[in-house]
């Protein structure tokens, strides 16, 4: 298992949704993806598409207004 991670701040939907599909296309099976988000938009696109994928899901608020998204790939 590997931690990977996506720096996504200051940028708005759709690229962290996109930028996060293109990374883990990348990734092996038990990987995990942390990505660094400001956007409150994405917080809830990319759980959601992620969840879809059948993507285990943690949402981490780390400061006012920014969030952590762990992503673990399971198939």
């Amino acid at each position: 298992m590997q931690e990977h991670e996506l720096d996504c701040m200051g940028e708005a939907c759709p690229v962290p949704l996109i930028k996060t599909q293109k990374k883990m296309e990348g990734m092996a099976v038990g990987d995990v993806l942390i990505v660094h988000i400001d956007h409150s938009c994405a917080v809830k696109n990319v759980p959601e598409w992620a969840r879809t994928q059948g993507y285990n899901v943690e949402i981490d608020d780390v400061d006012d207004g920014e969030w952590d998204i762990v992503i673990e790939k399971t198939k």
